[in-house]
């Protein structure tokens, strides 16, 4: 009986052992099953000409209030508007405008270059993975509101990056994304719910 104990422990972690290819510090460690939903979602944001939204937008940063706004975006190609309560922010594709509501200024700047790290421009929230800084993996299968979902995690592979992870939230029958929820490493939370 030891035996066939110690040959079935033995065998159980030479089979973990052999299974354990990807160490998860390179962009090419990606979970597969995740890669297959970011293209789902990415193709059908893509084949858009146009889209129209309304989100919410919570902000939780320590030791502060909550705060909770909701916004509208439309976006034509490079062109986007995102307007919230505080804030809009404009691009048409060669400038970008920020509205600061409260103090009445506007703040023109270049658009936001395809390989920063921020996340300003609405196809980046779709696309950032395709960037190849950050690892990312299918984490859970929910149900919320008899809606199927499924979650996304993404660490980044730079350690000074600003973020300690960002997790989706998408649709498993639309591919479309219902949340993203980006830790910061100062504790703050920021969770855009579309």
């Amino acid at each position: 009986m030891k035996y066939i104990i110690a040959i079935m422990i033995s065998t159980f972690f030479l089979a973990t052992g052999f299974a354990q290819k990807k160490d998860f510090t390179k962009a090419q460690d990606v979970d597969p099953e995740a890669q297959k939903v970011l293209e789902k979602v990415s193709k059908k944001y893509e084949a858009y000409k146009t889209i129209e939204a309304t989100f919410s937008l919570k902000i939780e940063i320590p030791e502060e209030p909550t705060d909770e706004q909701t916004g509208k975006l439309k976006q034509e190609g490079e062109k986007y508007n995102v307007d919230l309560n505080d804030y809009s922010m404009i691009c048409d594709g060669e400038n970008f405008w920020v509205h600061n509501k409260r103090n009445e200024e506007v703040q023109l700047n270049d658009p936001p270059e395809e390989d920063d790290d921020e996340m300003m421009a609405p196809q980046d929230f779709y696309n950032f993975y395709k960037k190849g800084k950050y690892l990312y993996a299918l984490t859970n299968a929910i149900v919320e509101d008899r809606v199927p979902l499924l979650q996304i995690e993404f660490k980044p592979l730079a350690g000074d990056s600003e973020y300690s992870k960002i997790r989706m939230t998408v649709d498993k029958k639309t591919s479309a994304v219902k949340r993203i929820k980006v830790f910061s490493k100062d504790g703050s939370r920021f969770t855009l719910e579309i």
